[in-house]
C-alpha cells in the first residue's frame, strides 16, 4: 500500500485548466502544462490497495491501477510505466479521452472522492514520453503471417499493435487521409493534441507496422479481394452510420451532423483549410444531443466565435450524485457533467424534443422550433402549450450512432452476419461467421468507449493470433463473463 494514511491526509486534486479567456482562442489542450506532476504523488498515495480492487472491474482494460499509484507514488516512474502498458496499448489516449469507470468503482469513493486515477494514469505516460522511455518493441521473429486491419481508430490500433508485436506482418487500411479514425478527426485539439496520435504512429511503424491511408474497403479494394491477400483479416471500422432526426426543415442548409462538422475544424489545425467550410462564426449554434461529441461541437462552435451555443438533450437532466438504489455502487453512474467546453460558456437545455426547423428564402436554416418533453407510460411525449422556438443558423446532430457502414459494401462483400442490434457479430474469440475475419470495436460492439475500443482490439488480436498460430502468442485476457478486458 503506496500510504496507509494517504486517503485521510489528502483531498482529491485534479488537473488544473487554462483560463477560459485564454483557451477559447486557442485550440491547445485545456489543461496547464505540467500542473499534475507536482501533486500526483499525493493523489496516488489515496489508492488503499483494496483487497478486491473493484477499479478493476470497472475498467474494461483490466488495468493494474493499484500496482502502478503505487509506483506513482514512490516517484517511480519506469516501473509504472511497465505496469500501465502491461495492459493499455495507448494511456496517454485514454488518460485524456476515457470517462473513468475505474473512479466510478474506487472504494474510496463509497464516503469520499474517488482517486484521480485518470490523472495518475496521464502522468506517467506523459513522464514516460518525455525520459524515453516509450520504445519501438520490436518482434525477435516474423510469422510469416500477414493481417490486414480495417480501420485505425482505437481498436485497429490497438490489434495492429499487437499482432505486430506477436511477429506478424500487419497493414493498416484507413479510408480518410490521415492514421488515428475518430481519434484524429472526431476528437477536438482541445481534448487531445494530435501529436500524441502521430509519436504513437511513428512507434508502431519502427515496429514494423504499415499503414495505408485513402483506401476505403468495399469501395477501393473489394472486401473479397483483401481476404485473398492477407492470412486474416481484423474489422475495427467503427459504428459511422450517424441518427438523423426526420423532421420537417431536416434539409434546409446549415444542418450536419457531428462528424461532418468536427473534422473540417480539425483539418483546419491540420493545414489543410485555412478556414473551415463549415463555421460557427458569427452563428447562433444549436447542438441537439447532450453527449460527449455534443460537448465537442459546443467547445468548437465557442473557439469559432458562435453568437450563441445551445445544447438540446431529450432526457431529463441528470441528477449531480449517484442514485444508491437505481444506480448504485460500483456501477457507472449517469450524473450531471460539466466538461471544459460547458465551462466555456453556452446554454444547455434538458427534456426537449425539435418539432422542426424554419428557414428564409434562401433555404437557409434560421429557427429550431421544439417543445418540451416528459415520461407518460414509460414514453417521451411532448407537453402541449411548451411549444417555442430558438435561433437557429448552425445545427449540429449530435445523437449518436445506429452501426457500422452499410453502404460502402464492407459488410456484404465479407458476407457477414449482424446480430439483433445490426453490429456485425461475432464469437468469443472475436471471430465472425467467415473463417479468418475478426472485427474489434463499436463494429461489433455498437458505439461506446475508447477504452473498450482498445480492450476489444487487443482481444481480438489474440484471436486472430490464434488462428494464425494454433495456440496464441499474446496472454489470455483477464475479464468476467461477456467482458474482453486485457490481452
Amino acid at each position: 500500500m503506496a500510504d496507509p494514511k494517504g486517503f485521510l491526509n489528502h483531498g482529491r486534486e485534479v488537473a488544473k485548466t487554462r483560463p477560459v479567456e485564454e483557451r477559447v482562442k486557442d485550440w491547445n489542450e485545456v489543461y496547464v502544462p505540467g500542473s499534475l506532476l507536482p501533486i500526483i504523488s499525493k493523489q496516488a498515495s489515496r489508492c488503499m490497495d483494496c483487497g478486491i480492487p473493484f477499479c478493476h472491474n470497472g475498467c474494461p482494460l483490466g488495468n493494474l491501477i493499484p500496482e502502478w499509484n503505487d509506483y506513482a507514488y514512490r516517484e517511480d516512474w519506469q516501473a509504472a510505466q511497465e505496469r500501465l502498458h502491461a495492459t493499455n496499448n495507448f494511456p496517454e489516449f485514454t488518460g485524456r479521452l476515457c470517462p473513468a469507470p475505474c473512479e466510478s468503482a474506487c472504494v474510496l469513493g463509497i464516503n469520499q472522492p474517488p482517486v484521480t486515477i485518470k490523472n495518475v494514469e496521464v502522468s506517467i505516460i506523459d513522464k514516460a514520453w518525455e525520459t524515453g522511455d516509450v520504445a519501438p518493441q520490436i518482434p525477435e521473429r516474423l510469422s510469416g503471417k500477414t493481417v490486414a486491419v480495417i480501420g485505425s481508430g482505437p481498436a485497429g490500433l490497438a490489434a495492429a499493435q499487437q499482432l505486430t508485436r506477436a511477429g506478424h506482418t500487419v497493414a493498416v487500411y484507413e479510408r480518410a487521409d490521415r492514421i488515428g479514425g475518430l481519434l484524429r478527426y472526431g476528437i477536438p485539439e482541445f481534448k487531445m493534441e494530435k501529436r500524441h496520435i502521430n509519436r504513437r504512429i511513428e512507434q508502431m511503424r519502427a515496429e514494423g507496422t504499415r499503414f495505408r491511408t485513402g483506401v476505403e474497403i468495399g469501395r477501393d479494394l473489394k472486401a473479397t479481394d483483401l481476404k485473398k491477400r492477407y492470412d486474416a483479416v481484423v474489422i475495427a471500422a467503427g459504428a459511422t452510420t450517424a441518427r438523423d432526426l426526420p423532421v420537417p426543415g431536416r434539409e434546409l442548409n446549415g444542418i450536419h451532423q457531428a462528424m461532418e462538422y468536427l473534422p473540417l475544424a480539425n483539418k483546419v489545425q491540420e493545414g489543410d483549410y485555412v478556414a473551415p467550410p463549415i463555421t460557427a462564426e458569427g452563428k447562433h449554434v444549436v447542438v441537439i444531443g447532450g453527449g460527449d461529441t455534443g460537448a465537442d461541437c459546443v467547445g468548437t462552435a465557442h473557439r469559432q466565435g458562435a453568437a450563441s451555443v445551445t445544447q438540446l438533450e431529450i432526457m431529463p437532466r441528470p441528477g449531480e450524485e449517484r442514485n444508491p438504489v437505481t444506480q448504485p455502487w460500483p456501477t457507472f453512474p449517469m450524473l450531471y457533467k460539466v466538461t471544459s467546453a460547458h465551462e466555456e460558456g453556452g446554454e444547455r437545455v434538458y427534456a426537449v424534443s425539435t418539432t422542426h426547423f424554419e428557414g428564409d428564402e434562401d433555404g437557409n436554416v434560421q429557427w429550431l422550433h421544439m417543445s418540451e418533453v416528459e415520461f407518460v407510460e414509460g414514453k417521451l411525449t411532448s407537453k402541449p402549450g411548451t411549444e417555442r422556438k430558438i435561433p437557429a443558423q448552425l445545427v449540429t446532430l449530435a445523437m449518436g450512432f445506429t452501426g457500422t457502414d452499410r453502404e460502402n459494401g464492407l459488410v456484404d462483400q465479407f458476407g457477414l452476419e449482424l446480430d439483433e442490434r445490426g453490429n456485425i457479430a461475432r464469437d468469443a474469440d472475436f471471430q465472425t461467421n467467415v473463417p479468418g475475419v475478426f472485427v474489434a470495436g463499436d463494429a461489433g460492439r455498437g458505439q461506446s468507449l475508447i477504452v473498450w475500443a482498445i480492450a476489444e482490439g487487443r482481444s481480438a488480436a489474440r484471436g486472430a493470433d490464434r488462428f494464425l498460430t494454433g495456440a496464441s502468442e499474446l496472454p489470455a485476457p483477464i475479464r468476467p463473463t461477456d467482458r474482453a478486458l486485457a490481452v
